[in-house]
């Protein structure tokens, strides 16, 4: 076994002439406690960084979620909301096919009552749910919330204004429900 009785006397002089750049780099890199904690810091730096990336995604999945819930609970009932649509379009069918000599007579006159107070308390629930009438009669067509079915000759409103409405539309807060089937007013020929 032979040790090695290098002195530092003997190093210094076999380093001479050797560029001082390349000792210091050399002197850095031969630390292994230098290169490890050089190597942590990176590594410390990326976790920091993936842990703002995951606290941001989270909070982004925590708002996505709130979202959906609210648009959950506020458009719950549209399914619902659109069948009972045509309950009411046969209500007021019904109340409207009634002649005025037939709403004087004592004998359906109580029958008449109970159907305009059914069709009130429909109008009420619909309220307390956030569906509303879209406003349709003299106004213009709007392809947003009208669907023109018919285009009819008028000289006394203007081109693509709501002449006749020929089912009501109706929005559920926002969004619509259900478009207004209308008739529009044209040039007569």
């Amino acid at each position: 076994m032979s040790e090695d009785k290098t002195q530092p006397q003997d190093v210094a002089d076999e380093l001479k002439g050797v560029p001082e750049e390349l000792l210091e780099k050399n002197a850095e890199t031969a630390d292994p406690q230098a290169e490890q904690l050089a190597r942590l810091r990176e590594e410390l730096e990326v976790a920091k960084q993936d842990v703002l990336y995951a606290r941001a995604e989270t909070q982004n999945v925590r708002r996505r979620m709130e979202k959906d819930i609210a648009d959950t609970r506020a458009y719950a009932a549209t399914g619902f909301a659109r069948d009972i649509l045509s309950v009411a379009d046969n209500l007021s069918r019904a109340l409207s096919a009634i002649p005025a000599e037939l709403r004087e007579d004592e004998r359906l006159k109580s029958l008449v009552t109970g159907i305009e107070a059914t069709g009130r308390e429909i109008d009420k629930v619909f309220a307390a749910h956030g569906i509303s009438r879209i406003a349709a009669m003299g106004l213009p067509l709007d392809p947003n919330q009208h669907q023109a079915m018919i285009e009819i000759p008028s000289a006394d409103a203007e081109p693509g204004t709501v002449v006749q409405e020929l089912q009501a539309g109706y929005m559920i807060k926002d969004r619509l429900l259900r478009p207004a089937m209308v008739a529009v007013a044209k040039k007569p020929d």
